[in-house]
């Protein structure tokens, strides 16, 4: 496979991921209006965060890291791959089902277990009647994620892509028509939530059938490959359920201040639009062609493959966390701070955006690191990294939570990140070559670094002159425009005059 399939793949996931991120900006800014940080936005959050959790676990974080080289190796040389992703596709959904009916009825446990801070007051009955009509999406999302790894290994990226922008979608033509009507916002949230998923899977289901992969429904058989992924699987979703168990105690922490489930959700959405684009991207596009190179016995091309990953990833995401970090006030001020959503929760807020700004880095770099040991179908070691990362965070979070409140979430967020990634860049020292970064990753990385520095000493200043425009409803989009246009321009000239990257880099993922 030549590298500008790569790149091009990569620009092609990020550009959909980009699409759907800010569909979810104008999902959450809709959310603040029309509930603040009031308690049935807290309630639909949580509500809305079960299922997405367990997605995670049993499609995204394990089932998929496993399937997708198993599928891959298969594709590569010919051996029944539909077959096997008939298999997998009818055991996903037999395991999901029955998970599903079990979940509604625990759903008021799982609700405890989620924000035990809300026993006692409104947000607990809202949060478990919100779940109930929710947390079916799972099934749905979890069979779309698995069609995503079939697509991806087949070099098809844009369905599975794009089919996020359709729930955001949803979600706000949902809240207009609501409050048009006259509806409960957040009833409205919570049944959107199944329905989305659903237009999901049937975009997907239509995709594979295209490439040439039908699935069908039919009795699960524990066949000698479903058995192999099983083995697979099973360590990769003790990490998920680790790194699950990472952001419960986050929002336990969070659900016993008032409002600030809703301050860490909003402050996420941003550092989520860095991290979705650049960082899943990078790790959706990486896994399959790791496997396949590996596969070919191509170690100089591994090598590449993951050197610029890394490299088009921290070009990207270094100069972020930086923004992040440096202007948070006029962000989450300019996009959020209107209706019931008050200049405390902005304030609030802008806090969680900072702290999460520094630790993006260290999450896209496991995205980048992590393909390492799945495409060996080492799913173990992972897990270990992560349970150090687990008790990071819960020290960090639960320690100083009496100390400085529920900002402190966010830090052990942020630590745990920063643990987790330099605890799968030094297992990966011996993994060869393959694994290493090339001299072209090792010369432009500090001029990255230096640039991104520039750059952010240039919005901290250009923030400080122009602080009362961003407070001012008449011009505030233009100023926060303007600010944006500024950093970009800044970092992109100041990386060409030190070499950090050159417009060709760009001009050349883009071309296709």
């Amino acid at each position: 496979m030549r590298p500008i399939r790569l790149v091009s793949a990569f620009v092609t996931v990020g550009a959909w991921t980009m699409a759907s991120r800010i569909m979810g900006f104008v999902r959450d800014i809709l959310i603040a209006a029309f509930l603040g940080a009031g308690p049935a936005a807290e309630a639909f959050l949580i509500a809305f965060s079960l299922p997405n959790m367990f997605r995670r676990f049993f499609a995204e974080g394990a089932f998929n890291m496993a399937f997708v080289p198993m599928f891959s190796r298969k594709l590569e040389a010919g051996d029944a791959p539909e077959t096997f992703a008939r298999e997998a596709f009818s055991g996903l959904a037999s395991i999901l089902i029955v998970f599903t009916a079990i979940a509604l009825l625990a759903m008021p446990w799982l609700v405890l277990a989620m924000a035990s801070g809300f026993a006692g007051d409104e947000r607990f009955d809202m949060a478990v009647f919100y779940g109930r009509i929710a947390f079916p999406y799972i099934l749905f999302i979890s069979l779309a994620a698995l069609l995503s790894g079939v697509l991806n290994a087949t070099g098809r990226f844009v369905a599975a892509a794009a089919a996020p922008v359709l729930l955001n979608v949803a979600f706000v033509i949902a809240m207009v028509v609501a409050d048009r009507a006259g509806w409960p916002v957040g009833d409205a949230l919570a049944w959107t939530v199944p329905v989305a998923g659903v237009a999901q899977l049937a975009l997907l289901l239509w995709a594979a059938k295209r490439a040439g992969f039908t699935m069908q429904l039919s009795r699960p058989r524990l066949t000698p490959d479903l058995k192999r992924l099983a083995v697979i699987a099973a360590p990769a979703a003790l990490a998920g359920g680790v790194v699950q168990v990472n952001l419960l105690v986050g929002r336990q922490v969070a659900s016993f201040f008032d409002g600030a489930i809703a301050w860490l959700s909003y402050a996420d959405r941003l550092y989520q639009l860095p991290l979705g684009v650049v960082g899943i991207a990078i790790g959706v596009v990486l896994l399959p062609d790791l496997s396949r190179r590996l596969q070919a016995g191509d170690t100089d091309g591994g090598r590449h493959a993951f050197s610029r990953a890394a490299e088009i990833s921290l070009a990207l995401t270094v100069p972020a966390a930086v923004a992040l970090a440096v202007i948070p006030g006029p962000l989450v001020s300019v996009l959020f701070q209107r209706g019931a959503f008050s200049p405390e929760d902005a304030a609030a807020t802008a806090l969680a955006v900072a702290v999460y700004g520094l630790g993006l880095p260290a999450f896209v770099l496991q995205k980048v690191l992590q393909p390492l040991y799945f495409a060996r179908e080492d799913t173990k070691t992972p897990f270990y990294f992560a349970l150090v990362a687990l008790v990071v965070n819960a020290v960090v979070a639960i320690g100083l939570a009496p100390i400085i409140g529920y900002i402190a979430a966010a830090i052990g967020t942020t630590v745990a990140g920063w643990a987790m990634a330099l605890l799968l860049w030094r297992g990966s020292r011996g993994m060869g070559d393959a694994a290493s970064f090339d001299a072209r990753f090792v010369t432009r990385i500090w001029r990255i670094l230096a640039a991104s520095g520039a750059m952010g000493a240039l919005l901290w200043v250009a923030a400080r002159i122009g602080a009362e425009a961003f407070l001012d409803g008449g011009v505030r989009y233009f100023a926060l425009a303007a600010l944006v246009l500024l950093g970009l321009g800044g970092y992109f000239g100041i990386g060409r005059a030190l070499g950090a990257f050159t417009i060709a880099d760009f001009r050349q993922a883009l071309r296709r």
